[in-house]
């Protein structure tokens, strides 16, 4: 039976995707800043254990809780909304802390234990916004652009080893807590109010299809199951359409 770590596991398509995998029975490792243990089914196959993708410390201590895995799926994640002149770089350095540099730590911690088995799948979760660019959200669309280049550079690197790696990009989901998560980190500026208010109307306003965990959950599945999947996977009807505006293969 095959082991999946999962970051990001308190809310949205980390729970989702742990749930989707447990259903399937497999043994399921999910990570959250503070475990909650009501969040999934109680199972002799699913662990809920502590981490911080920013801590050094934490990295260490999950992976030798963990023991061996065979899929990594890097999907903790934080949001952030506003024109860059108005943003802070404290708020920024914390947004790439997370949605980057997590990434690239996690990913780096389970690599030895992938390339001495010759066998190990990295899964990053990043976003469709980096397929299409969309205003007040310059930041956070860096952080998930730099997150697909550094996937698709690191699949060279491991393909000696047996080792895939592999993009999930997700639409918008209003039906998450994504919006809630980056409205904490909402960076409103003045001189930019008539942008933001016309944004923020057209969102309330859309009728467009949007992508639901359930989807995300599906295509991290493929990610990790089939035996050669695309590199990058778009999740969510709307992240599809995208993808496929954009010459990417699904």
């Amino acid at each position: 039976m095959k082991t999946i770590l999962i970051t990001g596991c308190s809310s949205g398509f980390g729970l989702e995707t742990a749930r989707y995998f447990l259903e399937r029975d497999w043994n399921v490792i999910a990570t959250m800043r503070h475990p909650r243990e009501d969040l999934l089914p109680r199972s002799a196959h699913l662990r809920v254990l502590p981490l911080d993708v920013t801590d050094a410390d934490s990295i260490r201590r999950l992976i030798e809780a963990a023991g061996p895995v065979d899929i990594l799926v890097n999907n903790a994640g934080i949001g952030m909304l506003g024109a860059l002149e108005g943003s802070s770089m404290t708020t920024a350095r914390e947004v790439f802390e997370t949605n980057t540099l997590g990434t690239i730590a996690m990913t780096q911690a389970v690599l030895p234990q992938f390339r001495e088995r010759r066998a190990g799948v990295v899964i990053n979760v990043t976003s469709s916004v980096t397929l299409k660019a969309l205003p007040l959200l310059s930041v956070y669309t860096g952080s998930k652009a730099a997150v697909n280049a550094f996937t698709e550079s690191l699949a060279l690197e491991l393909k000696h080893f047996n080792i895939r790696a592999h993009v999930v990009l997700p639409g918008r989901a209003p039906g998450t807590s994504f919006g809630a998560n980056a409205k904490q980190r909402i960076q409103l500026s003045e001189a930019y109010a008539e942008l933001t208010d016309s944004v923020f109307a057209g969102w309330a306003q859309s009728t467009e299809e949007v992508t639901e965990a359930i989807d995300v959950a599906e295509a991290v599945w493929l990610a990790a199951t089939d035996a050669a999947p695309p590199m990058r996977i778009a999740a969510g009807a709307d992240a599809v359409a995208l993808s496929a505006s954009s010459h990417d293969l699904i």
